[in-house]
């Protein structure tokens, strides 16, 4: 389960990998801008419609992007606890979770730490084979959850499908490397004047 924190709009997405193959079961957004400025009942929303979430779909880890830092102390600390909220969640089930710094999503995904929402929802579609979405701004929150979950499967060395290698699979297709010894090969030494 991949996690877009946001105190106004928070993103998730759920992802089943087998082997190198992954489907993505859902993604979209916890849209929290009804709700007023009560920050304690957006918070009770997220914590319960994580546990709903959890509860249907039964995740085994849930990866959730890092907070990045702001100007705004107060916006920070709101979502941290944001952040902090959806990972009481998963921990009240027993699922372990990881962060992940947003540039790490970015270039896991994309290939660069700087990229737009835009780009990661766009490289996501061609990746993933998602079909275009026709209110996509609405649904940018719901990608970078999903590139969060994607992150985390290739951070387990299973980034073949991204093109990016693992020693992991580098040594199952060479096993005499890993074993084998290096010569040297002596040269001479010239003087010099």
């Amino acid at each position: 389960m991949g996690v877009d924190p946001g105190t106004q709009i928070m993103g998730y997405a759920l992802i089943e990998v087998r082997g190198q193959r992954v489907d993505v079961l859902c993604y979209d957004v916890i849209n929290m801008k009804a709700l007023g400025s009560n920050h304690a009942v957006k918070l009770k929303r997220i914590f319960d419609r994580m546990l709903e979430l959890i509860d249907e779909y039964l995740p085994d880890e849930l990866a959730i992007e890092a907070p990045f830092f702001g100007v705004n102390v107060q916006s920070m600390l709101k979502l941290g606890r944001a952040q902090g909220v959806a990972i009481a969640a998963a921990l009240s089930r027993q699922i372990p979770y990881v962060e992940y710094a947003p540039t790490k999503v970015k270039q896991a995904v994309t290939g660069s730490g700087a990229a737009t929402k835009e780009q990661v929802a766009h490289m996501l579609r061609q990746t993933l084979k998602l079909p275009p979405i026709a209110e996509a701004s609405k649904f940018l929150d719901a990608t970078d959850a999903l590139s969060v979950a994607l992150c985390h499967h290739y951070q387990k060395g299973n980034n073949v499908q991204a093109g990016g290698k693992s020693w992991g699979k580098f040594l199952a297709d060479n096993p005499g490397r890993l074993n084998a010894t290096t010569t040297t090969k002596k040269t001479s030494a010239k003087k010099l004047p």
